[in-house]
């Protein structure tokens, strides 16, 4: 049996698999767990093994860090993974750790149509690299590179890469957030933890006002992402508007750069929590522009096929598939 996990900096879903044919619509048992509420992520794997009573023969967790040596530091959660005192802690004869992004990335050649939104279809390599990029609590980038006869997946710490702000707005931004943290990557823009910081330049500036009904509801919220993205999506206040705005865009310039960066001919997916829940706003057309907006490369990035991902467990799924590979590679 496969223990699978998917731990980030919000949850963590661990699953069984009794073979690879189960993955993904069958696992034997199903958890999920509020990260922040566990001091380690050891405390997770054993109160689910002590629940469930099975006895995996390996496991492969994606977590939301670099991974180096079976070790790996959460980049939004004070805890330190080691494969090795897993197995140890919780029984396990074999335990794998990969990067969440690598995860997502080893489930896109098993995605189905119904598991995909496209918003652009481009012209597919059929064996050209791939791209995940993907605003989650973090912003995650891997890609996969056709190698033999199957796709490879790679993780990165691409999100980490110093925002380039495109316009004036953006700039005054990058001001703002220059002084408030130093350096400034663009998770710290565009990702599900970061994005009140937009809100916050807008705020802080006086460029909009906050409703008093508003200031309520994310004073009363543990997070004010999906008041502030969901006040957005239904037109309720000009401040949740533009935040979004600014959010879409940084993220078309993120895919142009990795478009150049990674020539993904085979399509760029979008991954994380985020990009589902704003298809409509994504639809528009300065999103787009802002993917192509590469002077000299612009038709090459616009014949990019760009996909959202739909399956919320691509990651765990992806955990498992790449645990059962390394046990039995084919």
């Amino acid at each position: 049996m496969m223990l699978a996990g998917d731990s980030g900096g919000t949850k963590t879903i661990l699953a069984v698999y009794a073979d690879r044919a189960n993955v993904p619509e069958n696992p034997a048992h199903e958890a999920h767990f509020k990260s922040a509420d566990y001091q380690s992520f050891e405390v997770i794997v054993q109160e689910f093994l002590d629940q469930t009573g099975v006895k995996p023969q390996a496991a492969c967790f994606g977590v939301a860090g670099p991974v180096k040596d079976g070790h790996s530091k959460i980049t939004n959660l004070p805890w330190n993974i080691d494969a090795g005192k897993i197995e140890q802690a919780c029984g396990i004869p074999k335990v794998s750790l990969i990067n969440d992004l690598k995860a997502i990335a080893v489930s896109v050649p098993h995605l189905n149509k119904a598991s995909l939104f496209t918003l652009n279809p481009g012209e597919p390599d059929a064996r050209g690299n791939r791209a995940v990029i993907a605003p989650g609590t973090g912003l995650g980038i891997a890609y996969l590179v056709w190698a033999d006869t199957r796709y490879r997946a790679f993780a990165s710490e691409g999100g980490h890469t110093a925002f380039s702000p495109r316009d004036t707005q953006e700039i005054k931004l990058l001001e703002f957030l220059t002084r408030r943290y130093g350096h400034v990557s663009f998770e710290r823009v565009c990702s599900g933890s970061q994005l009140p910081n937009i809100y916050d330049y807008f705020l802080e500036n006086k460029i909009f006002t906050e409703p008093a009904w508003l200031k309520e509801k994310l004073d009363a919220a543990a997070d004010k992402t999906p008041v502030i993205v969901e006040t957005a999506l239904e037109h309720k206040a000009d401040i949740c508007e533009a935040t979004l705005d600014v959010f879409v865009r940084v993220l078309g310039t993120i895919i142009g750069n990795m478009a150049v960066t990674l020539l993904p001919t085979g399509g760029v997916y979008l991954g994380g929590g985020i990009p589902p829940r704003i298809l409509k706003r994504l639809a528009r057309p300065d999103f787009f522009s802002r993917i192509t907006d590469k002077g000299r490369f612009c038709s090459l990035c616009a014949n990019m096929p760009v996909h959202v991902i739909l399956d919320p467990q691509a990651a765990l799924h992806g955990a498992a598939w790449y645990g059962f590979e390394k046990e039995s590679p084919s």
